[in-house]
């Protein structure tokens, strides 16, 4: 996209998702814009659609990897079921494959529309409610608790931490902290520093109208998540709600007294690995010690590198040397799609499920050994764009 085109782009996603800006914010926007990863789709010199490509880096297995966020998928009414926006995927696929980046996210306004081009989920998350009655007295040992404000550099030393133990969270640099998650969820946040005097978990948190909304939490051991909850029920007699999101594998209501809060789970982001072998050459398999083996054959028709039967040479370490193995399309390999394969692959359906579920065909023997192989990390992504 050209730079003189970045009103109209600002235009259509303020009419497709429904919100506006002042004069201001455009041209904050447009300031912080980089046309070169905008994509549109144009019709008689006018834009159609539209597409962003972040360029981010992610998480996977512990392992930083290069991700296209795909983002502000729009198109105009007149112009709408047209294939525009499938066109520009697929071009957005290429480029990110030529850039590098090997897998793509996005948070979906349909989760069936993304699956049709490869996407799947690979993130879910817990939202919780609790009444102040309901709030845990967790005893809590040496240490402190002390509010900042704005301190991005001081939490990021421990969300990176606790980012890590799962996949696809992002790697935060200053920018995003300041545009982006301060922006949505508030500058205010209380950190626990550890005897030590090492920052080991925080909260960032609003207060307002008798409603305490914590709008992240991170932590890196019980103790700093005992100390951070025993922050919260400090705040009980000013007010009557505690709401937060948390990782789908969190164990909080475990803990509590009683248990039975308000809680739902939520499917949140999807993924699509881009390159596949280059996706699964930078992956770290589990380490067996021993040399292993895999054969799996792809359908991805958006992306035809993707598109065919792949082996994998896994070493002791669990590093894989993928090639192309089309003599080997017989009955002693796995088969799948792509979005199934990211799904496995980022942590959100082991391979054992996904055979018996059909959507790992093949030899089950075959699926076995990638269920041994894979290791079991689940994905979170405490983010939105």
């Amino acid at each position: 996209m050209k730079p003189e085109e970045l009103d109209d782009s600002i235009t259509l996603s303020c009419f497709a998702f429904q919100y506006d800006v002042t004069p201001e914010e455009r041209e904050d926007r447009k300031r912080r814009m980089n046309p070169d990863r905008i994509w549109g789709y144009f019709v008689d010199g006018r834009m159609a659609a539209k597409m962003h490509i972040h360029d981010m880096r992610m998480y996977v297995q512990g392992v930083p990897v290069r991700m296209g966020g795909v983002a502000s998928v729009a198109t105009w009414p007149e112009h709408r079921r047209r294939g525009m926006v499938a066109q520009l995927l697929e071009r957005g696929l290429r480029e990110m494959k030529e850039d590098g980046q090997t897998l793509s996210c996005l948070h979906p306004f349909s989760v069936p529309f993304y699956r049709k081009y490869g996407w799947e989920l690979y993130a879910d998350y817990k939202k919780y409610e609790l009444t102040a009655g309901q709030l845990p007295a967790f005893d809590t040992g040496e240490g402190r608790i002390e509010r900042t404000d704005g301190d991005w550099a001081l939490l990021n030393r421990v969300y990176d931490k606790y980012a890590r133990q799962y996949n696809g969270t992002l790697i935060r640099d200053e920018a995003w902290w300041v545009h982006t998650v301060f922006r949505q969820k508030g500058r205010q946040a209380a950190v626990y520093f550890d005897g030590t005097g090492e920052p080991r978990g925080y909260v960032l948190y609003k207060v307002k109208q008798r409603v305490m909304d914590v709008g992240e939490m991170a932590f890196s051991d019980e103790a700093a998540r005992k100390a951070l909850w025993r922050f919260i029920a400090n705040h009980d007699s000013m007010c009557d709600t505690v709401k937060l999101t948390a990782p789908a594998d969190d164990d909080l209501p475990f803990l509590l007294p009683d248990p039975r809060i308000g809680q739902e789970t939520e499917p949140y982001f999807m993924a699509r690995i881009v390159d596949f072998r280059s996706f699964a050459e930078g992956y770290p398999f589990v380490a067996t010690g021993r040399e292993e083996r895999l054969v799996v054959k792809l359908a991805d028709p958006l992306a035809p590198w993707n598109d065919g039967t792949f082996r994998l040479a896994v070493d002791p370490s669990g590093r894989a040397t993928v090639e192309p193995a089309p003599g080997e399309d017989g009955t002693a390999v796995a088969s799948c799609g792509i979005g199934t394969m990211t799904a496995m692959l980022m942590g959100y359906k082991r391979p054992r499920f996904l055979h018996r579920a059909g959507l790992l065909a093949g030899d089950a023997g075959e699926a076995e050994r990638w269920e041994r192989l894979v290791p079991d990390r689940i994905g979170y992504f405490p983010d939105y764009y």
